[in-house]
């Protein structure tokens, strides 16, 4: 079976994700072939989702200071209310899984940035992440616009491109303090590295 191969590093187009996945390097859980474009993997939303409210200043080194995940039901009809301004972290609904010869970034779709909502505020995905049980990918949701924006779980949300390098010597889960193993959404750990000066 072919696979990715490390010597030839670039963007992974459709045949080499699907061989990526075939291999092994790449996993994703649920797998649907029909999410496969020219150059990426599409993800969809996930069913749950929390709101960041702040209380006070935030300070990144102070966790207490941190903005409390507040969980967001669904409406009556299964949508994602996002307000205006609001940050909603949601997870996606496919778990990935990246070869330490895997790296990825991760970006909103043009459809929902025409409807003035950022959907990816940080995309680097590591080689290495989620390699051995698989982890959600956490979304950071935000509306722009002066009215409610409905959402839908289990609709496309945004793409994975991938990218074939030579490996990493240290892939991203040997990593402190890293989200490679979560199995949902979980709080900033800026401050278990941060230190006051």
């Amino acid at each position: 079976m072919r696979s990715v191969r490390p010597d030839q590093p670039g963007v992974l187009t459709d045949r080499a994700i699907r061989r990526a996945y075939e291999s092994g390097q790449l996993r994703v859980d649920p797998f649907d072939a029909e999410l496969v474009r020219p150059a990426a993997l599409s993800l969809r939303l996930g069913r749950e989702a929390f709101s960041l409210v702040t209380r006070r200043p935030v300070d990144v080194a102070d966790r207490s200071t941190h903005p409390e995940l507040v969980p967001k039901a669904l409406d009556p009809s299964g949508r994602l209310t996002v307000e205006p301004g609001e940050v909603v972290l949601a997870p996606t609904l496919e778990k990935i899984g990246l070869s330490e010869n895997l790296a990825g970034l991760v970006d909103g779709t043009s459809d929902y940035a025409r409807l003035g909502i950022s959907v990816v505020l940080c995309g680097q995905v590591s080689p290495g992440f989620g390699r051995d049980t698989g982890a959600v990918l956490t979304l950071e949701i935000v509306n722009h616009l002066r009215h409610p924006v409905l959402m839908y779980p289990g609709a496309r949300i945004c793409n994975l491109m991938l990218f074939a390098s030579t490996g990493s010597e240290r892939p991203y889960g040997a990593m402190p303090h890293n989200y490679s193993s979560d199995q949902a959404v979980v709080a900033s750990r800026l401050a278990d590295h941060v230190r006051h000066q």
